[in-house]
């Protein structure tokens, strides 16, 4: 078991490095924000793969933390875009 959930936390890098190219290709904000909040995404799975393999329950403390930290981070982009809408209108 432990074998089969380090190549899925590889496969999830590689993910990854797809969310990279669309971070830095993106041809709008939303779709960068889209990559980002992936890589918060693939990033809690892989902390919480990895702390299932090896037994370490700091990364579980990791995994939450950056769960917690993309959600702050789309909170802003939602709440950024909409006070631009609000103040493009008036």
């Amino acid at each position: 078991m432990t074998e089969l959930c380090l190549i899925l936390a590889g496969f999830l890098l590689v993910n990854l490095l797809a969310a990279l190219w669309r971070v830095a290709r993106g041809p709008t904000p939303a779709d960068r924000l889209l990559a980002a909040l992936l890589f918060g995404t693939v990033g809690v799975a892989i902390l919480l793969l990895l702390a299932f393999a090896g037994g370490e329950a700091a990364l579980v403390d990791a995994a939450l933390l950056l769960a917690l930290l993309a959600l702050i981070t789309g909170a802003a982009f939602a709440h950024r875009i909409w006070r631009e809408g609000q103040d493009g209108h008036s």
